[in-house]
């Protein structure tokens, strides 16, 4: 009986921790809206408690369009804005930060009522203080970035903070779900092959940095200085890839070079996941493993196709708001599937 309850509360810890997860990817895909929008530094103050109301008069909105047209943005991007056209910028920037503070209380809440149900073991209690202390790094990453565009001569938010944000925020959704499948995922459905764990293992050192790349193109907007395909501005290897100095800054500052980066690394990917999917055709009879198995490949393809048409379509701004912020699910998903696949697939018993 008392492994009956065990399993039971495990099973609905588990259930708290995935709508977690789906908060978080919710949470990712509404920072993708606000930067695709331009949203970003229109809330110029970080107010955690009183901040969660919008303004809710004439006057107040009015204050807060003021403060906004005090940052560069506003003076050399956005300077015929009216009152209407900054209200649909605040709100998805108010959006974003609310939806952040309304999973923090998810969390809290779930928290406290396992806590005092007594379904937490001992081994839980360190995984959740680490969960609540990435969840309020997370919070604090957010509004340095935001800062990085409230200086003069700024225009957005800094492409390396962006990609800090975004990559903190992949942390928190990783580590959550790794939480969740810890509990749910039994050991007769995990498989032992240490090829493919290794070979997972580098999958997911070359995804990592494909995202942190797709931030800095992000940040950068590099999608826009070549959106053409398959070449790049009718190039394989544009001329300009080098063009900064020292030669290691064209690495994280060059939008060209983070371009082309970016799509041979995407090639690369998708060639290795291929070929380890191939690999593991050889493990039978474990459905979890099968099923992750072919959503990897499928995923990375989708992804691919994706990439491409944010690229073509890059100068079409109404385009370029749905299809990256499809491409931008997609790698969450592709994301989540590879760190699935290392959780089921082990070096040893």
């Amino acid at each position: 009986m008392d492994n009956l309850n065990q399993d039971r509360s495990q099973r609905q810890i588990a259930t708290w921790l995935m709508v977690g997860v789906g908060m978080i990817i919710i949470q990712v895909l509404l920072g993708g809206i606000t930067r695709l929008t331009e949203s970003g530094l229109s809330i110029t103050e970080w107010k955690p408690i009183t901040g969660s109301l919008p303004p809710l008069n004439d006057a107040a909105w009015q204050a807060e369009f003021d403060k906004y047209k005090v940052t560069d943005q506003f003076k050399y991007v956005h300077q015929n804005f009216t009152l209407k056209e900054f209200k649909f910028i605040f709100f998805w920037e108010w959006f974003h930060r609310t939806w952040a503070r309304l999973m923090g209380l998810v969390f809290l809440i779930g928290f406290i009522y396992f806590l005092v149900k007594k379904k937490f073991d001992k081994g839980m209690i360190k995984p959740m203080i680490i969960l609540f202390l990435l969840g309020g790094l997370q919070g604090f990453i957010g509004w340095f970035m935001v800062k990085s565009g409230l200086v003069p001569e700024k225009y957005f938010v800094g492409h390396v903070e962006l990609t800090t944000h975004f990559i903190a925020a992949l942390g928190l959704l990783c580590y959550t779900l790794w939480f969740a499948l810890s509990l749910v995922v039994k050991n007769e459905q995990k498989i032992i092959n240490s090829s493919l764990k290794k070979f997972l293992l580098l999958i997911l050192a070359i995804l990592f940095i494909q995202l942190v790349y797709g931030g800095f193109m992000a940040g950068l907007r590099a999608a826009i200085t070549a959106p053409t395909w398959p070449d790049i501005n009718g190039y394989f290897l544009p001329p300009s890839f080098n063009e900064l100095t020292p030669l290691a800054k064209n690495l994280v500052a060059n939008p060209i070079s983070i371009h082309f980066i970016h799509r041979g690394t995407a090639y690369l990917l998708a060639v290795l996941i291929a070929v380890w999917w191939y690999k593991g055709r050889s493990v039978n009879g474990h459905s979890l493993y099968s099923k992750l198995r072919l959503s990897l490949l499928l995923l990375v393809l989708l992804q691919v196709v994706l990439g491409i048409l944010t690229v073509v379509n890059a100068t079409y701004p109404n385009r370029l708001v749905l299809l990256g912020v499809s491409h931008q699910a997609v790698a969450m998903f592709l994301l989540m599937v590879t760190v699935s696949l290392l959780f089921v697939v082990r070096k040893r018993q």
